[in-house]
Order: C-alpha cells, then sequence, then structure tokens
C-alpha cells in the first residue's frame, strides 16, 4: 500500500469514529425526568399566575380611575352654571334685598359643597402667584403695574376647577409684561 491510501484509509477511519461519536451524544441526550417536567411545569404555573395578578392590579387601578373622572364631563357642563351663580351673587349683592340675597347664597352653597363632595375643586390663583404655563391659561399680557408684577398673575378673568388631581378647566388669567 502506499503513502496515499494509508492515508485515505485513516481519513475514513477517522469519519467513521466521528460518526458514531455523533450517534453516541443523540443517544446520550435523555428524555426528560420526571423531576424536570415538575420543576417546568411549576414554573409556567408561576409565571401565569404573576401575570394574572398583574393583571388584577391593572384593572383594579383602570377601574379607579374611571369612577374618578367618570362624572368629569357632568362636572364640565356644570361650570358655566357655577359661573353665573357668582355672577348673580355679585349683582343680587348690588340691591337692597337682603331676604333674597340670603335665599341665592344658600343655593349656591349647597351646590358648591355636593360639588366638592363629588370631587371638584376651585384652582385657587390671586394677583401676584407665579404663571405657570400647565395650569394657568393666558389670555392676555398686559404691561405690568409694578415690577413686582412682571411675569406673574395680574388678575383671574375665569376660575379654573380640578376633578381629583385633573385639571379639568384651567384658570384664564392676564399676565404681567
Amino acid at each position: 500500500m502506499s503513502k496515499e491510501e494509508k492515508i485515505h484509509e485513516e481519513e475514513i477511519k477517522n469519519q467513521e469514529q466521528e460518526a458514531q461519536s455523533e450517534e453516541n451524544q443523540e443517544v446520550v441526550k435523555e428524555e426528560p425526568t420526571a423531576e424536570d417536567l415538575l420543576q417546568q411545569e411549576k414554573d409556567k404555573y408561576l409565571r401565569l399566575f404573576a401575570e394574572f395578578e398583574n393583571y388584577k392590579k391593572r384593572t383594579t387601578r383602570e377601574r379607579i380611575e374611571l369612577f374618578k373622572t367618570a362624572s368629569q364631563e357632568l362636572m364640565t357642563s356644570l361650570l358655566p352654571i357655577l359661573d353665573d351663580f357668582d355672577r348673580g351673587l355679585t349683582e343680587i349683592k348690588k340691591a337692597k334685598d337682603k331676604e333674597l340675597l340670603k335665599g341665592m347664597q344658600l343655593i349656591n352653597d349647597k351646590f358648591k359643597s355636593t360639588l366638592t363632595q363629588k370631587g371638584l375643586s376651585e384652582i385657587k390663583v390671586k394677583q401676584g402667584d407665579t404663571f405657570d404655563a400647565e395650569v394657568h391659561d393666558a389670555i392676555t399680557q398686559i404691561p405690568a403695574p409694578n415690577n413686582k408684577l412682571k411675569g406673574k398673575i395680574i388678575d383671574a378673568v375665569e376660575k379654573g376647577y380640578k376633578l381629583g388631581d385633573k385639571i379639568i378647566r384651567h384658570p384664564k388669567v392676564v399676565v404681567g409684561q
């Protein structure tokens, strides 16, 4: 036999040995044991349980948020009536009829307290407060009467209201320039 034939035979033997070792390795791969299967099922169960708990928490949060703001549309439509009450009371105070003023004041207080119980609160704005674009709605700018009022609120034209923590109407203000 020549050298080339010997090398060729060795290569064939090496290939056969490699094929056998691969077959052995395939055989070595065992079926998962009962313990492994049990562990996999426990893991699936825990993940499913955690996912369900997260779902419950998320839907609970969404329902609470929905209940808090469910009356937002109604409250928004009642705000002009609240403004009309304030304007009406201002005009009635000018009149001499104290009994009419007292009656209207009682109705106004009851109306406001009912809305407050449902979560409505007025956003307090006074002259000299710092203007905040996220809270206030600037309708105009006028020259400030003094340097202290530059960039500050000079007058509140319309009241703002919050329902819970959410602003449903921004206060309309005049800002000093």
